[in-house]
Protein backbone atom coordinates (compact mmCIF):
# COMPACT_ATOMS: atom_id res chain seq x y z
CA UNK A 1 0.00 0.00 0.00
CA UNK A 2 1.64 3.40 -1.05
CA UNK A 3 1.73 6.10 1.49
CA UNK A 4 1.81 9.79 0.63
CA UNK A 5 5.68 11.50 1.02
CA UNK A 6 7.56 14.63 0.15
CA UNK A 7 10.91 13.83 -0.66
CA UNK A 8 12.93 17.14 -0.72
CA UNK A 9 14.46 16.25 -4.12
CA UNK A 10 12.92 14.72 -6.57
CA UNK A 11 16.51 13.85 -8.77
CA UNK A 12 14.82 9.61 -8.87
CA UNK A 13 17.85 8.73 -11.21
CA UNK A 14 19.79 10.43 -14.04
CA UNK A 15 22.56 10.55 -15.65
CA UNK A 16 25.69 12.60 -14.96
CA UNK A 17 26.69 14.85 -16.91
CA UNK A 18 29.59 17.47 -16.41
CA UNK A 19 28.92 20.53 -18.97
CA UNK A 20 32.09 22.41 -19.76
CA UNK A 21 31.34 26.42 -20.69
CA UNK A 22 33.45 28.92 -21.80
CA UNK A 23 33.74 31.80 -19.28
CA UNK A 24 33.56 35.49 -20.28
CA UNK A 25 37.40 35.94 -19.93
CA UNK A 26 37.87 32.80 -22.59
CA UNK A 27 38.48 30.72 -19.59
CA UNK A 28 36.80 27.04 -19.44
CA UNK A 29 34.25 25.91 -16.84
CA UNK A 30 33.08 22.63 -15.87
CA UNK A 31 29.94 21.62 -13.93
CA UNK A 32 29.04 18.49 -12.71
CA UNK A 33 24.86 18.43 -12.92
CA UNK A 34 22.31 15.41 -13.41
CA UNK A 35 19.02 17.17 -14.32
CA UNK A 36 19.16 16.23 -17.89
CA UNK A 37 17.28 14.46 -21.16
CA UNK A 38 17.59 14.00 -23.98
CA UNK A 39 14.98 13.31 -27.33
CA UNK A 40 16.48 12.99 -30.57
CA UNK A 41 19.33 14.67 -30.98
CA UNK A 42 18.30 17.27 -28.50
CA UNK A 43 18.91 17.69 -24.95
CA UNK A 44 16.68 19.78 -22.23
CA UNK A 45 19.42 20.63 -19.03
CA UNK A 46 18.14 22.27 -15.85
CA UNK A 47 19.99 25.05 -14.07
CA UNK A 48 19.91 27.64 -11.46
CA UNK A 49 19.51 30.55 -13.08
CA UNK A 50 22.36 32.42 -11.01
CA UNK A 51 24.42 29.87 -11.52
CA UNK A 52 28.38 30.36 -13.69
CA UNK A 53 26.98 27.67 -16.24
CA UNK A 54 23.53 29.08 -17.07
CA UNK A 55 25.18 32.85 -16.81
CA UNK A 56 28.06 31.38 -19.51
CA UNK A 57 25.11 29.37 -21.64
CA UNK A 58 23.18 32.37 -22.13
CA UNK A 59 26.45 34.30 -22.94
CA UNK A 60 27.78 32.14 -25.18
CA UNK A 61 25.22 30.07 -26.50
CA UNK A 62 26.99 26.67 -26.74
CA UNK A 63 28.14 24.11 -24.25
CA UNK A 64 29.77 21.13 -24.10
CA UNK A 65 27.96 17.80 -22.69
CA UNK A 66 30.85 15.53 -21.10
CA UNK A 67 29.13 11.81 -20.20
CA UNK A 68 31.50 10.56 -17.37
CA UNK A 69 31.92 6.59 -16.82
CA UNK A 70 31.03 4.96 -13.46
CA UNK A 71 35.04 4.90 -12.79
CA UNK A 72 35.11 8.36 -13.14
CA UNK A 73 33.51 9.07 -9.97
CA UNK A 74 36.63 10.45 -7.87
CA UNK A 75 36.93 12.87 -10.46
CA UNK A 76 33.23 13.90 -10.77
CA UNK A 77 33.44 13.98 -6.58
CA UNK A 78 36.20 16.89 -6.50
CA UNK A 79 34.12 19.03 -8.00
CA UNK A 80 31.59 19.08 -5.74
CA UNK A 81 30.39 21.94 -3.65
CA UNK A 82 32.54 24.39 -5.73
CA UNK A 83 31.07 27.06 -7.55
CA UNK A 84 32.74 29.78 -10.85
CA UNK A 85 30.73 32.20 -9.25
CA UNK A 86 32.43 35.38 -7.54
CA UNK A 87 31.16 35.84 -5.24
CA UNK A 88 29.63 33.03 -4.48
CA UNK A 89 25.68 33.69 -3.77
CA UNK A 90 24.25 33.50 -0.76
CA UNK A 91 21.74 30.22 -1.20
CA UNK A 92 25.50 28.19 -2.30
CA UNK A 93 27.27 29.63 0.35
CA UNK A 94 24.96 28.59 3.07
CA UNK A 95 25.07 24.90 1.25
CA UNK A 96 29.43 25.57 2.11
CA UNK A 97 30.19 25.99 -1.62
CA UNK A 98 33.40 27.92 -2.32
CA UNK A 99 34.91 29.22 -5.73
CA UNK A 100 37.61 27.68 -8.08
CA UNK A 101 37.80 28.76 -10.89
CA UNK A 102 40.48 26.14 -12.51
CA UNK A 103 37.63 23.01 -12.37
CA UNK A 104 39.54 21.02 -14.64
CA UNK A 105 43.15 21.66 -12.37
CA UNK A 106 40.94 20.56 -8.94
CA UNK A 107 39.25 17.30 -10.79
CA UNK A 108 42.34 15.98 -12.52
CA UNK A 109 40.59 16.02 -15.62
CA UNK A 110 41.79 17.34 -19.12
CA UNK A 111 40.77 19.58 -21.84
CA UNK A 112 40.23 18.64 -25.54
CA UNK A 113 39.29 21.09 -28.23
CA UNK A 114 35.53 21.22 -29.50
CA UNK A 115 35.46 20.70 -33.21
CA UNK A 116 32.13 22.79 -33.23
CA UNK A 117 31.85 24.98 -30.62
CA UNK A 118 34.69 27.45 -28.39
CA UNK A 119 33.91 25.34 -25.27
CA UNK A 120 35.94 22.45 -24.91
CA UNK A 121 35.51 18.63 -24.17
CA UNK A 122 36.74 16.69 -21.22
CA UNK A 123 39.36 14.34 -22.91
CA UNK A 124 38.78 11.74 -19.66
CA UNK A 125 34.90 11.28 -20.67
CA UNK A 126 33.86 8.33 -22.85
CA UNK A 127 30.89 10.47 -24.41
CA UNK A 128 31.30 14.12 -25.34
CA UNK A 129 28.61 15.88 -27.18
CA UNK A 130 29.32 19.60 -28.81
CA UNK A 131 25.87 21.40 -28.46
CA UNK A 132 24.17 24.57 -29.58
CA UNK A 133 21.26 26.86 -27.44
CA UNK A 134 18.09 26.81 -29.04
CA UNK A 135 15.62 27.76 -26.33
CA UNK A 136 15.88 28.89 -22.78
CA UNK A 137 13.05 28.63 -20.57
CA UNK A 138 11.88 29.99 -17.11
CA UNK A 139 11.22 26.74 -14.44
CA UNK A 140 9.99 26.10 -11.25
CA UNK A 141 6.60 27.96 -11.23
CA UNK A 142 4.75 27.76 -8.06
CA UNK A 143 2.28 30.37 -6.51
CA UNK A 144 4.23 31.62 -3.59
CA UNK A 145 7.66 32.59 -5.61
CA UNK A 146 9.07 33.58 -9.28
CA UNK A 147 10.90 30.72 -10.74
CA UNK A 148 14.77 29.99 -9.87
CA UNK A 149 15.89 27.68 -12.18
CA UNK A 150 16.01 27.60 -16.26
CA UNK A 151 15.16 24.83 -19.08
CA UNK A 152 18.05 25.18 -21.31
CA UNK A 153 17.14 23.34 -24.83
CA UNK A 154 20.38 22.74 -26.56
CA UNK A 155 20.77 21.00 -29.99
CA UNK A 156 23.72 18.60 -30.27
CA UNK A 157 25.85 18.92 -33.43
CA UNK A 158 28.70 17.10 -33.04
CA UNK A 159 29.16 14.04 -30.85
CA UNK A 160 31.89 11.94 -30.35
CA UNK A 161 32.79 8.29 -28.68
CA UNK A 162 35.28 6.62 -27.64
CA UNK A 163 35.57 3.37 -30.14
CA UNK A 164 35.88 1.12 -27.52
CA UNK A 165 31.79 2.08 -26.81
CA UNK A 166 31.17 1.13 -30.06
CA UNK A 167 29.45 -1.92 -31.51
CA UNK A 168 32.14 -3.48 -33.48
CA UNK A 169 31.50 -3.41 -37.25
CA UNK A 170 29.39 -0.49 -36.70
CA UNK A 171 30.59 2.88 -36.42
CA UNK A 172 27.20 4.94 -35.20
CA UNK A 173 26.28 2.50 -32.83
CA UNK A 174 26.83 2.75 -29.23
CA UNK A 175 26.91 -0.77 -27.50
CA UNK A 176 25.30 -0.07 -23.78
CA UNK A 177 27.02 -3.45 -22.46
CA UNK A 178 29.70 -1.42 -23.13
CA UNK A 179 29.02 1.30 -21.69
CA UNK A 180 28.88 2.69 -18.12
CA UNK A 181 27.27 5.80 -17.16
CA UNK A 182 27.44 7.14 -14.17
CA UNK A 183 24.12 8.08 -12.28
CA UNK A 184 22.88 10.14 -9.41
CA UNK A 185 20.01 9.42 -7.47
CA UNK A 186 18.85 11.15 -4.93
CA UNK A 187 22.04 12.84 -4.66
CA UNK A 188 24.17 9.41 -4.19
CA UNK A 189 26.20 7.93 -7.02
CA UNK A 190 25.41 4.98 -8.34
CA UNK A 191 26.51 2.65 -11.82
CA UNK A 192 24.52 -0.15 -13.48
CA UNK A 193 23.90 -3.56 -12.87
CA UNK A 194 23.60 -4.87 -16.28
CA UNK A 195 20.69 -5.43 -18.80
CA UNK A 196 18.02 -7.36 -16.92
CA UNK A 197 15.44 -8.27 -19.76
CA UNK A 198 15.37 -8.05 -23.56
CA UNK A 199 13.17 -4.97 -23.97
CA UNK A 200 10.35 -4.85 -26.99
CA UNK A 201 11.40 -1.21 -28.08
CA UNK A 202 14.90 -2.07 -29.31
CA UNK A 203 13.67 -4.73 -31.75
CA UNK A 204 13.18 -1.39 -33.81
CA UNK A 205 15.93 -0.07 -35.85
CA UNK A 206 17.88 2.40 -34.09
CA UNK A 207 18.15 4.10 -37.70
CA UNK A 208 14.58 4.61 -37.28
CA UNK A 209 15.01 6.90 -35.05
CA UNK A 210 17.87 9.12 -36.93
CA UNK A 211 16.24 12.77 -36.74
CA UNK A 212 16.42 14.79 -40.32
CA UNK A 213 19.89 16.64 -40.53
CA UNK A 214 20.34 18.95 -37.27
CA UNK A 215 24.42 19.14 -37.24
CA UNK A 216 24.42 22.86 -38.68
CA UNK A 217 24.78 25.54 -36.55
Amino acid sequence: MHIAVEPSILYIGTPVVLVSTRNADGSSNLAPMSSAWWLGWNCMLGLGAKGHTAQNLLRERECVLNLPSDAMVHHVDRLAKLTGSDPVPPHKQSMGYRHHKDKFGISGLTEQSSESVMAVRVAECPLQMEAVLEQVHDFGHRPDKAPGALAFEVRIVRMHAAPSLLVPGRDNHIDPDRWRPLMMSFCRFYGLSGELSNSTLASIPEEAYRPVPHMKR
